[in-house]
């Protein structure tokens, strides 16, 4: 496949007008125009050129933290389920993703990493795999998280930190787990970040922390921080908490959910400069009523109410999640909140893959990566999605 008039964002983190040539599911060459001397890409005989007409082209997006779409879950723990999120994700240009559990039972949430884990191994090197989002990862928000932050997670289910029951669910993940949220001031953490860290990212997530406790973790070997700003103590000048305490150690990557609900635009545009661009992730957080009408929906076995963008608690009225996805992020944090296309397009992509470990396979237009593009206009609309070089939408 050859993908040509198109402004391609690369590795420095500029878009360069250029060409990109698709070979065996890989990117096999980037040719810049200027090498071009105004001759057009010659195709091989019967190979699919795709005219991007000035589109910007992009790495297929990467969404590390969100629970569903379209009305399924990962923690509905069905192969159907999962089918019904990868195709929906692909199909807006979301190429690979790493679903977030909530806050359920130790038996639950092996049922539900089982089930990931099945599904995994049958899409590999499955016919159809290329219409399907990539998962690369499983985020586990809970258990281990705080009862006074709990936000949209069932109380009944917190536990304190179980080092025995993480690699229960490692195993029955079959090492999928990437992520695993705790709440550092809570007893036995710091214990757990020290027998876990070398298999696991450790994330800060629905915690009541101080920044003393966060920094405890951070030194010990945390290295994450769940949708900052969100189900935390608010950053403030004599107690700044866990987000001071994030941004005093460069080690620790930071999601963010820029759906233009749960974060001012002036704390995104302050948070990206206090942190700097290379350690910011964007985020959906989104639940099964992404892509859905509005009406009542359940998040982690509790009841919802969607209208518009905003996804409400029934019980107490608090934000549960969202229903943007990550491409609307995207496009808000630049066209609502100010943002340079090129740090927005690198927080959705090159940095969630930094993140999990796969920036060596994925989450940049570079030779021998896997060959997963998006085209978008000038107003950052979809235009067309290419995963495993396979034009799906």
């Amino acid at each position: 496949m050859i993908i040509k008039n198109v402004k391609i964002f690369q590795e420095d983190h500029a878009f360069h007008a250029g060409v990109i040539y698709l070979q065996d599911g890989m990117i096999e060459h980037i040719q810049p125009e200027s090498e071009l001397d105004g001759a057009e890409p010659i195709p091989q005989e019967g190979e699919q050129v795709i005219d991007g007409r000035g589109c910007y082209a992009i790495p297929g997006m990467i969404d590390l933290h969100f629970h569903g779409c379209m009305g399924s879950d990962v923690c509905d723990a069905t192969e159907e389920a999962l089918h019904t999120i990868a195709k929906y994700e692909a199909s807006i240009g979301v190429t690979a993703i790493s679903p977030a559990t909530m806050t359920l039972s130790g038996d639950e949430l092996v049922h539900v990493l089982e089930n990931a884990a099945s599904y995994k191994k049958k899409m590999a090197g499955a016919a159809d795999a290329a219409y399907e989002a990539e998962l690369v990862g499983i985020n586990m928000e809970g258990p281990f998280i705080s009862k006074a932050k709990k936000g949209a997670q069932d109380e009944r289910n917190i536990i304190p930190c179980d080092v025995e029951l993480f690699y229960r669910f490692q195993r029955a993940a079959d090492g999928l787990v990437k992520f695993i949220g705790i709440a550092p001031e809570e007893p036995g953490a710091i214990p757990f970040v020290d027998a876990v860290k070398d298999e696991v990212s450790v994330s800060l997530a629905h915690t009541n922390s101080d920044y003393e406790h966060a920094m405890e973790a951070f030194s010990h070997g945390a290295n994450h921080a769940v949708h900052l700003y969100n189900a935390m103590p608010p950053f403030t000048h004599r107690a700044p908490g866990v987000v001071g305490a994030v941004a005093d150690n460069p080690h620790v990557m930071a999601e963010m959910i820029c759906d233009g609900v749960h974060i001012h635009p002036s704390v995104v545009r302050a948070t990206f400069a206090m942190l700097g661009k290379e350690r910011m992730i964007l985020i959906s957080d989104s639940m099964r009523a992404a892509g859905m009408p509005d009406g009542r929906y359940t998040l982690g076995g509790l009841d919802v109410d969607v209208k518009g963008n905003r996804a409400i608690l029934v019980s107490d009225g608090a934000l549960a999640g969202s229903v943007t996805t990550l491409p609307d992020c995207m496009r808000t944090v630049v066209q609502k909140m100010g943002l340079p296309l090129e740090t927005a397009v690198a927080a959705a992509t090159e940095n969630p893959a930094r993140s999990l470990g796969i920036y060596d396979q994925q989450g940049s237009l570079t030779a021998g990566k896997k060959a997963n593009v998006v085209l978008l206009d000038e107003d950052l609309k979809l235009v067309a999605v290419v995963k495993d070089g396979v034009q799906i939408a």
